[in-house]
């Protein structure tokens, strides 16, 4: 036998043993599909949406802060943007880590953990000192994008407990928590920066609140591990195997570039509104997501109820398209009725990729135990797209 078989035998042996080890990782598992205890981590789920991820879909207010009166001596736009990027990078990027630790049962210490490093962060930035970007950037895009990074996907895979045929549903009532959190959070951001409180200490009054919350999210949550659990395999043998599943890898793929312009109106849009002559205070109540994310609530929560029976793929495929011509109608809104308009129509279609990408991803795994690391390295590579899109 020739050299080049014996490669290709080894090749085909070694994927058979990963993938082996992956199986062994298949679990006879029944899911309460409902109930007090269920729902409650559904609650929990949304609190933490809620603080963590809503919190970046406010990031379009500490951007319109920043460039016009905090860093406007020293930075560009474009400069300032990074902030976000890496922030919005990172909650995608530290999946890899968290989605395998979550698989092993660390679910509190990652959840701890996020929510102090959230804490802390939010207080180095009020203590921040204007024209000092890299105060910011290091406690708003890198310390800010680790915590929520840490706490995003464990606080989907916990759903994954108790929900299987209603996962779909219950993944999108509790991350619709996050387009609350991006009607709500601005609002009193915008009220607080430009009020009596001023920037420093509005920052700290948001850290009391997703403070409090995150502490009776805590409580609420509850991870049901079978307690027949295997060891999980290692990252690298994961990776392995799962980028030899074509349908997998073209679907990563996707997500990159989804990514890379979902976020861009979301950002700048109360930005652009204020610059085409719109009043602040309309442009605040418009992109700072009243509107926006109040119609990407309905775009979380609608969708998924025909996710079950279509296919969370074949709901999510059309949403995308909408979002993406949505977003090249960007250079044609120029007053604020066209504005309305863009956030309502913007928001229910990005909050319908924002509900759908974990089902759409759970719906790959062979087991609900690789459930965790298939969220983590498609959100890890889905953070290059949020590392370049703005």
């Amino acid at each position: 036998m020739s050299s080049c078989e014996n490669d290709a035998g080894l090749k085909k042996q070694e994927v058979s043993i990963e993938s082996e080890a992956l199986s062994d990782l298949k679990i006879e598992t029944t899911f309460p599909e409902g109930g007090l205890r269920a729902w409650l981590v559904v609650v929990g789920v949304f609190l933490i949406q809620f603080c963590s991820f809503g919190y970046t879909n406010a990031y379009g207010v500490y951007n319109d802060y920043y460039v016009r009166e905090y860093l406007a001596e020293t930075q560009t736009s474009s400069q300032i943007s990074w902030i976000g990027s890496v922030q919005l990078g990172l909650v995608m990027s530290v999946g890899l880590f968290s989605g395998r630790a979550f698989d092993a049962g660390y679910f509190y210490h990652l959840m701890i953990g996020g929510a102090l490093l959230f804490e802390f962060c939010l207080f180095m930035v009020s203590i921040s000192e204007a024209e000092h970007f890299y105060q910011l950037f290091l406690a708003q895009g890198l310390g800010l994008g680790i915590a929520i990074g840490l706490m995003y996907i464990p606080g989907l895979g916990i759903i994954s407990h108790y929900f299987h045929r209603r996962r779909a549903l219950a993944i999108g009532i509790a991350t619709s928590g996050s387009a609350v959190g991006g009607a709500v959070h601005p609002i009193l951001l915008n009220l607080w920066f430009h009020g009596s409180l001023g920037f420093h200490s509005g920052v700290k009054a948001s850290a009391g609140l997703t403070g409090g919350l995150l502490v009776i999210a805590l409580v609420l949550m509850k991870p049901r591990y079978p307690s027949n659990r295997k060891k999980t395999i290692s990252t690298l043998r994961s990776l392995r195997v799962f980028l030899r599943d074509l349908p997998y890898v073209i679907m990563v793929f996707g997500t990159i570039s989804t990514l890379t312009g979902l976020y861009y109106p979301i950002f700048f849009l109360q930005l652009n509104a204020i610059k085409s002559g719109i009043k602040p205070g309309l442009a605040f109540y418009t992109v700072d997501f009243s509107i926006l994310n109040a119609a990407s609530v309905f775009g979380r929560i609608i969708p998924n109820i025909f996710a079950h029976k279509a296919g969370a793929f074949n709901v999510m495929v059309p949403c995308v398209y909408a979002a993406s011509i949505l977003v090249f109608c960007t250079l044609a809104v120029t007053n604020a009725a066209g504005t309305m308009i863009f956030a309502i129509l913007y928001g229910f279609f990005q909050g319908s990729y924002a509900s759908l990408l974990a089902p759409m991803i759970s719906t790959t795994a062979e087991s609900d135990a690789e459930i965790g690391a298939r969220l983590g390295i498609c959100f890890t590579f889905t953070g290059i797209g949020g590392f370049v899109g703005k």
